[in-house]
């Protein structure tokens, strides 16, 4: 699991490349992850904390009938929170996430722990599902983490 924001800093220095987050779950977790490090400024454009259904409609991008056909805790929501960032931000890559943090608001096919975290870049968006079983701070945690691995899995992946 993901471990190291200054390297993952430094790497997108090293290539140029520019990061941006669209947050629901970790409520601006990543963001301040990312921001712990001196000199992410130079990588990291900015953050939406679209927490409401609303804001991801109104401000990022997602359809209404995505959200209604899937529901706001679903791969394609999630992909295109990470599309709608992409574009607002004006970002090389963009990082989104959407889950059930806990320790209420889970279902049968929805459980407290779920979260999607998805990426988009110009190489288009892919999403990926994790459920974690922990408190709604250890959760809102290990959905952060995750979400910043999936750029260190492409960062790595386009070596």
């Amino acid at each position: 699991m993901f471990n190291d924001a200054s390297a993952l800093i430094d790497d997108l220095k090293s290539r140029g490349l520019t990061l941006g987050v669209v947050e629901s779950a970790t409520g601006g977790l990543i963001s301040h992850i990312i921001t712990d490090v001196p000199g992410s400024s130079e990588v990291f454009k900015g953050a939406i904390v679209a927490y409401s259904n609303e804001l991801k409609l109104k401000l990022v991008g997602v359809q209404v009938e995505t959200l209604h056909k899937y529901g706001s805790v679903s791969s394609q929501v999630a992909e295109q929170m990470a599309e709608g960032g992409l574009n607002l931000l004006k970002v090389d890559i963009c990082i989104a996430d959407t889950g059930i943090a806990g320790p209420g608001g889970g279902t049968g096919e929805k459980p407290v722990g779920l979260v999607w975290g998805a990426m988009a870049s110009d190489k288009g968006a892919c999403s990926r599902q994790y459920i974690f079983n922990y408190t709604r701070v250890i959760n809102k945690q290990k959905f952060a983490l995750t979400a910043l691995g999936m750029v260190e899995e492409y960062l790595k992946s386009t070596a």
